[in-house]
């Protein structure tokens, strides 16, 4: 939660400020590309003494020689009393230009420096740049957690185009930014004079007046030594002072030389302070570094207003989604508590039906965020509604509550736990099984066993509310209308229907959506991007609740293609079998990652029975990659229910798909059921298994439980199982 908070927050209120660094120091990049491409090729390893020799032919009363980072060497002088600097060719001392600091107005440079406002602006500058060091850190935790750890952090990024813009562009650019953040914050602490560039004061020289004349620069050993490389400034002695003295400036520190016989005055070591600025230098301003480190640099600042933006209406939504409870009573009051543990929110959706359906039942109510766990006096039951997170972990403002729960001492006040997850992942409820655990060791008691909900099942929560009520011994209705996102009209384009089970035909359904901006996509208008394997939630006419059918198409087809099959009753596949084309439905994207395949070129299984192969065959559309992909499809007889038959033969003659091996039920010789299919494999199977293969299952939980009893039969001779395969990331089912 202290990583989400910081995040939020500094971006919201440094996010004006951090766009303004981000933009001047894009422009700022300019400059080291500009003089790096000024620079002359060469002469890296020309001594001083002869670049000065060839400079003094050509220009009079030279008062400082000075070797940019970028290359470039710049002559400042004075001629009849005219201050000029020029840039000069190390390799004949040749006037090739003025020199110009910068290609952009002294503003810009002080705008990104002191914000306009002199020495007090650049406190205002350390302050954003602490800031963007906050941010930067706090969205590599966020960053890490989201794609659970470091070994995926370069994994496939799901959600809303919001989403995905701020969590990529971060991946790209957040090693960039958090270099960029220190070495700003170590400039600035240099000049508000928090750091010392310089360990000691500059010695007192002076060169010995004799009456010979200046030795000249190109005589001098020392710079016959020192190569142009080394060198960063060298300054020359004022004519009109008889004790002044060369002052020899190297990435070393700095030496004064005396002006008649060239012999050492003194030396001064760099200090460590100042060899970390010139690093910071190079790293911040990309000067002295590779001309595309500075474009890199300039490409990280002008990503700033692309992360803001985003950052904006990613909190937008959120706001706009979190559920608002009403009646919401004191815990000193309430004899009903309801502590909730949420990560995108969505589970108090299920805590504000729950607590609306308790008030109605005469009760007063109190629900709070799981990190409040406690008790009042008036408490008679204690609910609790967690999400897990990732693999296993609490939501992020939750982390604390186990803590929390297992300082309290128990009461004998029953403490109800519900969780929510997808059985997709691994970890599966797993947050909520840890707090069920915690409180039946310190001793608290249940009205009612823990119950765990699938993808936000509006059913299994109505059903888990019936079971409530009995244990209650009072009327309880929980009338969960989920909040569901702005609905896209789709567009039916054409159909293909199938005979199917006596009574129950099915169609492909195939549809297009409107055309939509890039700046629509951003602010989450429209049809969310997807993939095969997400579900598509399609609300029918009078109905409050969507239904959701896996898709067989992605957003790059260019289509939304389904399989329906028409269930007795059933609201939405009634209406669905009864459209024609032309005629439209309202729609949304709900990602399904757990059951995404991920990319590399590892063997995949998939297996499907009946309108479960849906999700399958777009695995297999979308596999131009000739990823080895084996099919086993089970289905009643092939003559009704053989879905997406030319289409699985054509991919097959293209390679998409490996082999097909199939199972009809119906039929004499078809060979059974899908399981039957497998245990025929075997031998194929388990070498597919050992050589790394992710398994893909879907069709009804029948099914899907036959097949993994079917596989941990076959995988035994591996010393393997499905639960195994689960918990290493290789093996997912979509079920219904």
């Amino acid at each position: 939660m202290v990583w989400k908070a910081l995040h939020r927050w500094l971006g919201l209120v440094l996010g004006m400020l951090a766009l303004v660094l981000g933009l001047t120091g894009a422009l700022l990049a300019l400059d080291p590309v500009q003089q790096a491409w000024q620079a002359p090729d060469g002469s890296r390893e020309l001594p001083v003494a002869t670049l000065v020799q060839r400079v003094e032919r050509s220009i009079p009363g030279i008062e400082e020689l000075r070797h940019l980072p970028s290359g470039v060497v710049v002559v400042y002088s004075f001629d009849n009393d005219q201050a000029r600097a020029v840039r000069v060719d190390p390799e004949d001392g040749a006037i090739l230009g003025p020199y110009q600091p910068s290609v952009l107005p002294r503003w810009v440079k002080n705008l990104h420096r002191t914000l306009l406002l002199g020495d007090g602006g650049r406190w205002g500058a350390a302050a954003t740049a602490l800031a963007m060091l906050l941010l930067s850190i706090s969205g590599l935790m966020l960053l890490l957690r989201r794609m659970g750890g470091w070994r995926h952090v370069a994994g496939r990024v799901r959600g809303s185009l919001a989403q995905r813009v701020h969590v990529v562009a971060g991946r790209i650019v957040l090693a960039v930014l958090l270099l960029s953040s220190v070495t700003a914050l170590y400039m600035s602490a240099t000049t508000l004079g928090l750091v010392a560039l310089d360990a000691e004061p500059e010695p007192e020289v002076a060169s010995v007046a004799n009456g010979q004349p200046d030795i000249a620069g190109a005589r001098i050993a020392l710079l016959q030594q020192v190569r142009l490389k080394d060198l960063r400034a060298l300054n020359f002695p004022d004519a009109a002072d008889p004790e002044d003295a060369w002052k020899l400036t190297t990435r070393d520190g700095e030496t004064w030389l005396d002006r008649s016989s060239g012999e050492v005055l003194a030396t001064q070591p760099a200090s460590t302070a100042q060899r970390l600025y010139d690093w910071a230098l190079l790293l911040h301003a990309g000067e002295g570094a590779w001309w595309s480190w500075a474009v890199l640099l300039g490409l990280t600042g002008a990503s700033i207003p692309l992360f803001w933006v985003s950052g904006l209406l990613i909190w937008w939504r959120s706001r706009q989604d979190r559920p608002r409870i009403t009646q919401n009573s004191p815990l000193a009051q309430a004899d009903m508590l309801i502590f909730v543990a949420s990560e995108s929110g969505s589970t108090w959706g299920f805590a504000e039906a729950l607590h609306d359906a308790l008030v109605r039942a005469g009760h007063r109510v109190h629900s709070a965020p799981l990190e409040r766990f406690g008790l009042g006096p008036a408490a008679r039951q204690m609910f609790v509604l967690a999400a897990t997170y990732g693999e296993g972990q609490a939501p992020a403002h939750a982390s604390g509550a186990l803590a929390r729960i297992a300082a309290l001492p128990a009461r004998d006040i029953p403490v109800t736990v519900l969780g929510f997850g997808d059985r997709q992942f691994p970890a599966y409820c797993a947050y909520a099984e840890q707090v069920d655990t915690l409180l039946r060791e310190r001793g608290w008691p249940a009205l009612l066993p823990l119950e765990r909900i699938h993808q936000q099942s509006a059913q299994q929560f109505a059903l888990w509310g019936e079971a409530l009520a009995a244990a209650l011994g009072e009327p309880l209705t929980l009338d969960y209308r989920p909040r569901l996102p702005a609905t896209t009209e789709l567009r039916l384009v054409s159909r293909q229907d199938y005979a199917g089970r006596e009574g129950q035909p099915a169609a492909i359904l195939r549809f297009s959506w409107p055309a939509q901006s890039f700046w629509e996509r951003l602010r989450g208008r429209g049809l969310a991007r997807f993939d095969a394997g997400d579900l598509i939630a399609i609300v029918p006419p009078g109905s409050p609740v969507p239904r959701y059918y896996s898709l067989a198409s992605g957003s790059a087809d260019g289509f939304v293609e389904i399989c329906v099959r028409h269930l007795p009753g059933g609201l939405c596949s009634t209406w669905l079998m009864g459209l024609q084309p032309g005629d439209r439905v309202p729609a949304f994207i709900r990602p399904n990652p757990g059951f995404a395949l991920p990319a590399g070129r590892r063997p995949v299984l998939l297996i499907g029975a009946g309108t479960g192969v849906a999700p399958l065959a777009g695995f297999i559309r979308r596999n131009e990659r000739r990823v080895p992909m084996h099919l086993w499809f089970g289905a009643r007889d092939p003559a009704r229910d053989y879905y997406f038959k030319p289409d699985i033969e054509r991919w097959r003659g293209e390679g998409r798909v490996a082999s097909v091996q199939t199972a009809f039920s119906r039929v004499p010789d078809g060979g059974g059921y899908v399981q039957d299919a497998l245990r025929r494999d075997a031998e194929r199977v388990r070498q597919l298994v050992a050589q790394g293969a992710l398994v893909r299952v879907c069709g009804s939980r029948p099914m899907a439980r036959g097949v993994a009893d079917t596989l941990d039969h076959i995988l035994s001779a591996l010393r393997l199982s499905v639960a195994q395969l689960k918990a290493r990331g290789r093996y997912a089912e979509d079920v219904f």
